[in-house]
């Protein structure tokens, strides 16, 4: 079975830019609870359909299918009334990967960077670019973000 495990802080400044760069990622949603979200995910020409279940706060089950592009675009216009655009940075530091989202649309303004982890208790070096850690905090999931905008908080 497969589990993620995360840690999600927002970010502060602009010292993390030019340390990668940056792939546009749409996501539409289907189900945003937060006991269980279904998303449509398309990256260039790849797409992806994500079943994630609530574990704890910090990890969740997850469930990942490759689909064509088409379907992908399909169903995220047929069906996916919440999207969520922005921009990914690959970021690797310490010995993890770092991804560092960039928000667009209604979202504009607000980066979070994630970074998963082995287990919950895995220690790991924080970038002086990290600020507040939002990972309790529902509010920062993509989930959430593509139903109740930043702009509108």
């Amino acid at each position: 079975m497969a589990v993620e495990i995360e840690r999600r802080y927002r970010v502060n400044g602009e010292a993390w830019r030019g340390l990668a760069e940056g792939v546009r990622y749409r996501q539409g949603y289907l189900s945003v609870e937060k006991e269980r979200t279904v998303r449509v995910r398309v990256v260039g020409e790849q797409a992806w359909l994500t079943l994630k279940g609530q574990i704890s706060e910090i990890s969740r089950h997850e469930f990942e299918y490759t689909i064509p592009v088409a379907e992908a675009q399909t169903i995220m216009d047929a069906m996916c009334p919440m999207v969520v655009d922005k921009l990914r940075y690959r970021i690797e530091m310490g010995g993890f990967v770092w991804e560092v989202d960039e928000f667009f649309g209604e979202n504009a303004g607000l980066v979070l960077a994630e970074i998963e982890l082995p287990s919950e208790d895995t220690p790991f070096d924080k970038p002086a670019w990290l600020g507040e850690e939002v990972t309790f905090d529902g509010r920062f999931t993509n989930a959430y973000l593509s139903k109740n905008p930043f702009s509108r908080w």
